[in-house]
């Protein structure tokens, strides 16, 4: 069953802004909780490859690693936090079932990790989420609750529905123990360069609500702190780069549209901004055009099919925003998850 909710003409709607100051974000996770999670998702998250290609190396004129989270347990490294923070939830509180908010990859990896250890699950998702997330959220078992993006606010109906059910809210990013489970894809990434004796000059991170580039900061500043970490975003949603820039959280406006749909959070999240706003150098942001040209790259010369969003650092290496010249780079590609038209109009467009 698929629920639509609105929030338009409620008066008691927050701004977004202000939602996200009512809860706690005091509790920035440390390595060893990114340990612990790795120890959990042992068996349940796949360890996914860190793949090199020549051809990419001739381009760029340096050495590319790239994190395939494309093969990760429902196509996305959103499994992973996912997972990390369900198999927390007391015994007590999991017959009232979890809530979570999320354009799609999110939404899948809270539906997968719910199915797993028999919890139930809500998901509010945004009407024009992509199918293939939408059904694949449904495939578990989860409910579907759709939301205007655009007038609505995800964190109130989210609110909403936890109360309602005394469930337990699994954000997106902003929670210790999603941004612990994400680490673990970090800590996969340095592992595996070691084993092929690459020492890396830096790491670019997909970077939405900012979940997997904390955790991966975290991770690189324990394992090797050498490397400096990037964020890479849409143009229209760099909220990230520009509030590391100001040294304080600036929102998108909006009213811009992208694509790379895994990637249009509002604003950085608190808690993964105070994590990222120490541990990042920069951000980098590409155009939609940028990330078309990255996901047809992929398809016809690394075999890869990668989303929008899961494409953004593959576009700031290949149109030269970063200049790999060089220089030993990891990205990650994060998801996989597109609907077929798009993938079908994105490789026409480059034949």
């Amino acid at each position: 069953m698929t629920l639509v909710l609105s929030t338009r003409n409620k008066k008691q709607q927050m701004t977004r802004v202000e939602a996200l100051n009512t809860e706690n974000f005091d509790k920035a996770p440390t390595f060893d909780d990114i340990n612990l999670a790795a120890q959990r998702l042992r068996g349940w998250a796949v360890e996914t490859p860190l793949l090199e290609s020549s051809m990419i190396n001739e381009v760029v004129k340096g050495r590319v690693l790239l994190k395939a989270e494309t093969f990760q347990r429902t196509g996305s490294f959103k499994f992973r936090g996912a997972f990390n923070r369900i198999s927390q939830i007391p015994e007590a509180k999991r017959e009232n079932g979890v809530v979570a908010y999320s354009s799609g990859n999110h939404a899948q990896g809270v539906a997968a990790a719910a199915a797993i250890t028999g919890i139930p699950a809500v998901i509010v998702m945004p009407a024009d989420a992509p199918a293939i997330k939408v059904e694949n959220t449904r495939s578990f078992g989860a409910e579907v609750v759709l939301y205007d993006r655009r007038h609505d606010s995800r964190e109130e109906i989210g609110r909403e529905l936890t109360e309602q059910r005394r469930a337990t809210l699994v954000r997106p990013y902003d929670d210790p123990g999603i941004i612990a489970g994400q680490g673990t894809c970090g800590m996969e990434i340095v592992s595996q360069a070691r084993a092929i004796d690459a020492k890396l000059d830096s790491l670019l991170v997909c970077c939405g609500g900012g979940g997997l580039t904390a955790g991966c900061a975290i991770a690189l500043e324990e394992l090797s702190p050498e490397t400096e970490v990037l964020t890479v975003e849409p143009s229209a949603f760099d909220d990230t780069k520009r509030s590391i820039t100001a040294g304080e959280i600036v929102a998108n406006s909006g009213h811009e549209a992208s694509i790379c749909d895994a990637l249009l959070a509002p604003q950085p999240g608190m808690l993964t901004f105070s994590i990222n706003r120490k541990r990042i150098s920069r951000g980098l942001s590409v155009t939609d055009t940028e990330v078309k040209a990255a996901m047809a790259f992929a398809f016809r010369n690394l075999k890869l099919v990668v989303e929008p969003g899961g494409a953004v650092c593959l576009a700031a290496v290949l149109s030269g925003k970063f200049d790999c010249a060089g220089r030993t780079v990891a990205l990650t590609l994060s998801g996989g998850n597109v609907d077929a038209e798009l993938y079908r109009t994105v490789l026409a467009e480059h034949d």
